[in-house]
Protein backbone atom coordinates (compact mmCIF):
# COMPACT_ATOMS: atom_id res chain seq x y z
CA UNK A 1 0.00 0.00 0.00
CA UNK A 2 1.11 3.48 -0.91
CA UNK A 3 -0.39 6.60 0.41
CA UNK A 4 0.88 9.94 -0.44
CA UNK A 5 -0.78 12.43 2.44
CA UNK A 6 -0.57 16.17 1.82
CA UNK A 7 -0.99 18.71 4.14
CA UNK A 8 -3.96 21.13 2.78
CA UNK A 9 -5.89 24.01 3.43
CA UNK A 10 -8.35 22.97 0.95
CA UNK A 11 -8.94 20.24 -1.86
CA UNK A 12 -12.02 18.89 -3.83
CA UNK A 13 -12.89 16.70 -6.72
CA UNK A 14 -14.43 16.66 -9.59
CA UNK A 15 -15.73 14.01 -11.76
CA UNK A 16 -17.96 14.89 -15.21
CA UNK A 17 -18.14 18.69 -13.48
CA UNK A 18 -19.90 17.23 -10.63
CA UNK A 19 -18.03 17.84 -7.11
CA UNK A 20 -17.57 14.49 -5.32
CA UNK A 21 -15.63 15.26 -2.71
CA UNK A 22 -14.56 18.62 -1.02
CA UNK A 23 -12.82 19.76 2.16
CA UNK A 24 -10.49 23.01 3.48
CA UNK A 25 -7.33 21.99 6.08
CA UNK A 26 -6.86 18.90 6.76
CA UNK A 27 -5.28 16.23 4.38
CA UNK A 28 -5.50 15.19 0.65
CA UNK A 29 -4.88 11.51 0.24
CA UNK A 30 -3.74 9.52 -2.86
CA UNK A 31 -4.04 5.87 -1.98
CA UNK A 32 -3.00 3.16 -3.98
CA UNK A 33 -2.54 -1.06 -3.45
CA UNK A 34 -0.41 -3.68 -4.53
CA UNK A 35 -1.57 -6.66 -5.58
CA UNK A 36 -0.36 -8.51 -2.02
CA UNK A 37 -2.46 -6.11 0.42
CA UNK A 38 -4.82 -6.84 2.97
CA UNK A 39 -6.98 -5.27 5.63
CA UNK A 40 -4.99 -5.89 8.18
CA UNK A 41 -2.23 -3.43 6.06
CA UNK A 42 -5.19 -1.10 5.51
CA UNK A 43 -6.28 -0.92 8.57
CA UNK A 44 -2.65 -0.40 9.90
CA UNK A 45 -1.90 2.68 7.37
CA UNK A 46 -5.42 4.06 8.85
CA UNK A 47 -4.37 4.29 12.20
CA UNK A 48 -1.28 5.68 11.09
CA UNK A 49 -2.66 8.30 8.98
CA UNK A 50 -5.20 9.27 11.97
CA UNK A 51 -2.02 9.60 13.97
CA UNK A 52 0.35 11.93 12.22
CA UNK A 53 1.58 15.15 14.04
CA UNK A 54 2.25 17.26 10.47
CA UNK A 55 0.29 20.52 11.70
CA UNK A 56 2.07 22.93 13.16
CA UNK A 57 1.70 23.81 16.78
CA UNK A 58 2.17 27.24 18.79
CA UNK A 59 5.50 27.62 17.86
CA UNK A 60 5.54 26.09 13.99
CA UNK A 61 6.49 22.74 14.74
CA UNK A 62 4.97 20.04 13.31
CA UNK A 63 3.51 18.32 16.49
CA UNK A 64 -0.59 18.31 16.15
CA UNK A 65 -2.72 15.64 14.41
CA UNK A 66 -5.59 15.89 12.42
CA UNK A 67 -7.94 15.72 15.32
CA UNK A 68 -6.04 18.58 17.23
CA UNK A 69 -7.23 20.99 14.19
CA UNK A 70 -10.39 20.10 13.24
CA UNK A 71 -9.30 18.64 9.89
CA UNK A 72 -10.99 16.16 7.24
CA UNK A 73 -9.77 14.10 4.53
CA UNK A 74 -10.14 14.06 1.08
CA UNK A 75 -9.32 10.42 0.07
CA UNK A 76 -8.74 9.72 -3.66
CA UNK A 77 -7.53 6.35 -5.26
CA UNK A 78 -5.06 5.77 -7.50
CA UNK A 79 -3.89 2.84 -8.70
CA UNK A 80 -0.85 5.26 -10.64
CA UNK A 81 1.21 4.81 -7.57
CA UNK A 82 2.34 1.43 -8.44
CA UNK A 83 3.03 2.53 -12.03
CA UNK A 84 6.94 1.06 -12.88
CA UNK A 85 8.56 3.40 -15.80
CA UNK A 86 11.97 1.88 -14.38
CA UNK A 87 12.71 -0.14 -17.64
CA UNK A 88 11.06 1.69 -20.29
CA UNK A 89 9.36 5.35 -20.78
CA UNK A 90 5.78 3.74 -20.69
CA UNK A 91 4.74 2.63 -17.10
CA UNK A 92 3.29 -0.64 -16.44
CA UNK A 93 1.19 -1.85 -13.70
CA UNK A 94 2.03 -4.91 -12.84
CA UNK A 95 2.07 -4.45 -9.19
CA UNK A 96 -1.21 -2.53 -8.32
CA UNK A 97 -3.65 -4.84 -7.19
CA UNK A 98 -6.75 -5.31 -9.71
CA UNK A 99 -9.75 -3.11 -9.92
CA UNK A 100 -12.24 -5.26 -7.57
CA UNK A 101 -10.35 -5.82 -5.02
CA UNK A 102 -8.72 -2.59 -5.26
CA UNK A 103 -12.05 -1.15 -4.40
CA UNK A 104 -13.05 -3.14 -1.97
CA UNK A 105 -9.70 -2.37 0.55
CA UNK A 106 -10.31 1.07 -0.52
CA UNK A 107 -13.89 1.55 0.59
CA UNK A 108 -12.72 -0.82 3.98
CA UNK A 109 -9.74 2.28 4.37
CA UNK A 110 -11.92 5.01 4.25
CA UNK A 111 -14.32 3.09 6.67
CA UNK A 112 -11.37 2.26 9.10
CA UNK A 113 -10.78 5.90 8.86
CA UNK A 114 -14.51 7.00 9.67
CA UNK A 115 -14.56 4.19 12.71
CA UNK A 116 -12.15 6.23 14.34
CA UNK A 117 -13.18 9.50 14.01
CA UNK A 118 -12.65 11.75 10.75
CA UNK A 119 -14.80 12.88 8.56
CA UNK A 120 -13.62 11.58 5.10
CA UNK A 121 -14.62 13.11 1.61
CA UNK A 122 -13.83 11.22 -1.57
CA UNK A 123 -13.35 10.57 -5.13
CA UNK A 124 -15.02 7.74 -7.16
CA UNK A 125 -13.21 4.82 -7.48
CA UNK A 126 -11.70 4.20 -11.15
CA UNK A 127 -13.36 7.73 -12.78
CA UNK A 128 -11.54 10.29 -14.55
CA UNK A 129 -11.38 12.64 -11.55
CA UNK A 130 -10.06 16.51 -11.51
CA UNK A 131 -8.27 17.26 -8.42
CA UNK A 132 -7.32 20.41 -6.92
CA UNK A 133 -5.96 21.39 -3.67
CA UNK A 134 -3.59 23.73 -1.87
CA UNK A 135 -0.48 22.35 -0.34
CA UNK A 136 0.46 24.01 2.98
CA UNK A 137 3.57 24.20 3.66
CA UNK A 138 4.40 22.18 1.26
CA UNK A 139 3.85 19.30 3.81
CA UNK A 140 3.99 16.12 1.76
CA UNK A 141 4.23 12.60 3.48
CA UNK A 142 4.99 9.05 1.46
CA UNK A 143 3.43 6.33 3.74
CA UNK A 144 4.67 2.58 2.23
Amino acid sequence: MRIVVQRVSEASCAVEGKVTGKIENGFMLLVGFNKNDTREIARKYAEKVSKLRIFSDENGKMNKSIFEVGGKILSISQFTLYGDAWKSNRPGFTEAMNGQEATQLYDYFNEVLRELGLTVETGIFGADMKISLVNDGPVTIILQ
